[in-house]
């Protein structure tokens, strides 16, 4: 957990669930799960916010009839960066119960994606990006929580109560966390 990390600890979380700390505030990470897909000390990182919907559907932006079978796929906003670019990212459970992902495929490579059980297919309109350093940074200073992705994360929605559900996951203390009132002053 990020109250274990020294400051010159390596901070490996490729693979993992970026959970934003409520005092994130408003914003684009407000509430937000990410799946950090990339993560290098060296390079920074990259990730995909998983909970937030934008109303729209894959028809909505490709209306070709090649791109039919991916056309009720719903697009969630997947960071502030490049948000005019629709991506898409398959994600499974290997057989030794890691989470996989393949992401920046292409329309016809999810089309073949969504055809294979086990696997689902999301699209995203943007991305979350990190520098060299700074998510290191911004996890020793808690604005994000660390987590290991669960077995149902592919089975739940991916929603606005994803966030929420993550973390009660986690531990008593996250779940009280979850369950505060956004401003708990008006409660």
């Amino acid at each position: 957990m990020a109250d274990s990390i020294g400051y010159d600890a390596p901070i490996r979380l490729e693979g993992q669930l970026l959970i934003a700390d409520p005092t994130l505030g408003e914003g684009p990470f407000h509430h937000s799960v990410i799946l950090l897909t990339e993560h290098s000390s060296e390079e920074g990182a990259f990730g995909l916010i998983l909970n937030q919907p934008s109303n729209h559907h894959v028809g909505d932006f490709l209306e070709k009839e090649e791109f039919e079978a991916l056309s009720t796929i719903p697009v969630h906003l997947g960071g502030p960066v490049s948000r005019e670019n629709l991506s898409f990212a398959a994600l499974w459970w290997s057989e030794s119960a890691s989470l996989c992902f393949e992401t920046g495929i292409s329309a016809s490579g999810a089309i073949k994606h969504a055809k294979t059980p086990g696997v689902i297919v999301r699209a995203f309109l943007g991305y979350s990006g990190w520098s060299k350093g700074q998510l290191e940074g911004e996890i020793r200073h808690r604005s994000w929580i660390p987590a290991k992705p669960t077995e149902d994360l592919l089975t739940r929605d991916h929603d606005h109560s994803l966030w929420s559900e993550t973390l009660r996951n986690l531990s008593i203390y996250h779940t009280i966390v979850a369950e505060c009132p956004e401003d708990p002053g008006k409660n």
